[in-house]
């Protein structure tokens, strides 16, 4: 067994950041079993178990460690409103919905938990929107990956384009959540 290979921490990166609902991490590991260095299923079934486990503990600490973690959310009252408006917007699909918009992820969870919803059908649901979640992700990346690469081969060539991309999509998602978090 190669200990610095792809092949034996891959899962391991997979695991450790789809729990903190990285859909990039999610997208990576379709684009290299694509590639021949992860096994597609392996790879989708443990971002979906520590996807999940993410989840479940975000809503454990905010159902039983209210007092502990609040002053982490102090700073962002207004995230935990929107992520309760959609709660009472979309009832169970937020659980869905929230695997998605990234900067909420973790707040809907928490904020979940304080509204008193109940433990175990928050797990119940958090399953499928778990397996939704990562098999929407990564088999997308997996099926545009001859596009992908083509896109990171591109990007190699010409690195300037890095950092505009990426200033882009960090401005974006600032800019949208500045936007759905003001008082209107």
């Amino acid at each position: 067994m190669d200990f610095g290979s792809l092949e034996t921490w891959g899962y391991f990166a997979v695991a450790f950041f789809a729990f903190g609902g990285s859909l990039f991490i999610v997208a990576a590991a379709g684009v290299f079993s694509f590639m021949g260095k992860m096994d597609l299923t392996t790879a989708l079934a443990v971002a979906t178990v520590s996807n999940y486990m993410g989840d479940m503990f975000l809503f454990y600490l905010g159902k039983y460690q209210k007092k502990e973690i609040q002053p982490y959310f102090a700073k962002h009252k207004r995230k935990i409103a929107l992520a309760t408006l959609i709660l009472r917007k979309y009832g169970v699909w937020a659980i869905f919905i929230q695997k998605f918009l990234y900067g909420i992820k973790t707040l809907v969870p928490i904020s979940m938990a304080l509204s008193k919803y109940d433990f175990k059908k928050f797990g119940f649901y958090n399953i499928f929107a778990s397996i939704i979640f990562v098999l929407t992700i990564g088999l997308t990346a997996y099926y545009s990956s001859e596009v992908i690469i083509a896109m990171f081969t591109y990007i190699k060539e010409k690195p300037w384009i890095a950092p505009i991309v990426l200033f882009s999509i960090i401005g974006a998602v600032w800019y949208g959540m500045e936007y759905m978090t003001k008082k209107r």
